[in-house]
This record gives C-alpha cells, sequence and structure tokens, in this order.
C-alpha cells in the first residue's frame, strides 16, 4: 500500500513539474508578445504621423498580443509565486503558515474561479469561432484568435493551480523541497 502512495505521488510531482515546465515555455511566449507588441506600436505610431496613413488591424492585433501576453503568462506568475495577494497575515506568517495559507486560497478561491471563467469563456470563443465574428471596425481581424486566449489562459491558470497544490502538499509532506520566502512588496 504504501508503494502505491509513493507512486501516485510521483506520478502527481512529475504533472506538477511538467506544468512548471509548460507554463516556463508559454512565460517565454508572453515576454515575446511584450517585444512584438511595442514594436507594432511604434511601427503603426511612424506609419500613422509619419506617412499619415493608419491601419485598424495594427492598432487591433496590439491588444491581441496584449490578451496573449497576460493570459498566457499569467500561469509562469503563479508558478513564480508572483501574483497579486492581499498580504494582512501572509507575510508575517511563519514556517509552514504561509504554505496553508497558499492551499486555502488556492483551492477555495483560485480553482473555483477559474474553472468558472473557463467554463464560460469557453462558451463564448466556441459561439465566436462559430459564427466567424469579425471586428466592427474597418480592415478589423477576425475575433477568434484573440478570444481563444481566454478558455486557454484560465485552463492553464487551473493546471497550474493543482500543480501548486500537488508542491505545496508534498512540501508539507517533506517529499518536495519549494522556497517558502514570501518577499513583501515595497510599500
Amino acid at each position: 500500500m504504501k508503494s502505491l502512495m509513493e507512486n501516485i505521488v510521483s506520478a502527481l510531482l512529475k504533472f506538477a513539474l511538467g506544468m512548471d515546465w509548460i507554463s516556463e515555455k508559454f512565460g517565454v511566449l508572453a515576454s515575446w508578445t511584450v517585444l512584438f507588441a511595442a514594436l507594432i506600436s511604434a511601427g503603426n505610431a511612424f506609419i500613422r504621423y509619419g506617412l499619415d496613413w493608419s491601419s485598424n488591424s495594427m492598432i487591433e492585433i496590439q491588444w491581441y498580443l496584449f490578451a496573449y501576453m497576460v493570459m498566457v503568462g499569467a500561469p509562469h506568475v503563479l508558478k513564480l509565486n508572483e501574483h497579486v495577494r492581499v498580504d494582512l497575515f501572509y507575510g508575517k506568517l511563519k514556517g509552514n503558515g504561509p504554505v496553508y495559507i497558499d492551499l486555502f486560497g488556492l483551492i477555495v478561491f483560485l480553482l473555483p474561479v477559474i474553472a468558472l471563467l473557463m467554463y464560460l469563456s469557453w462558451g463564448y470563443f466556441a459561439n465566436t469561432y462559430t459564427s466567424g465574428e469579425m471586428s466592427q471596425n474597418a480592415g478589423g481581424l477576425i475575433r477568434w484568435p484573440v478570444v481563444l486566449s481566454m478558455p486557454l489562459g484560465f485552463g492553464m491558470v487551473l493546471l497550474q493551480g493543482l500543480a501548486e497544490i500537488i508542491k505545496r502538499i508534498a512540501y508539507l509532506q517533506g517529499k518536495f523541497q519549494m522556497d517558502t520566502h514570501y518577499e513583501k512588496p515595497l510599500q
């Protein structure tokens, strides 16, 4: 029986570490969207003011990139434990206290809310995709690629949240090492 439990814990930790790897790769993708959005923004400004020409699609692609920056970068932020939190008690806790607070927040708040958002955004994406919805602006872009960022991002945050729960439980059992240091934000 103990061997079975060890195999389960090992498999769950492999999932968690695999999700960490995926989140890191998508974090790199999110960082590239920052560069592309900045270059497109600068190019668009040059074309608009230098050549007196503008394109709605160039403006829209910037917010498409911003959507992907936020949505596919969020799981990496969660993995790094750099997400926004209300620091009333967390920074004052010692020992395993922060880990228990994290588990409570992940299980009670993050997973249910993200699961609901993923469910709701999937329906919106499916409708946008099947209808072929286009931007109302002249020369605007098709909408489904940007709408896809929502269920994709929420799904990845959900999986990363599960990975964080697994890692924290394994940490409490002494089967996983993690940095529980929390650096309080500058005031």
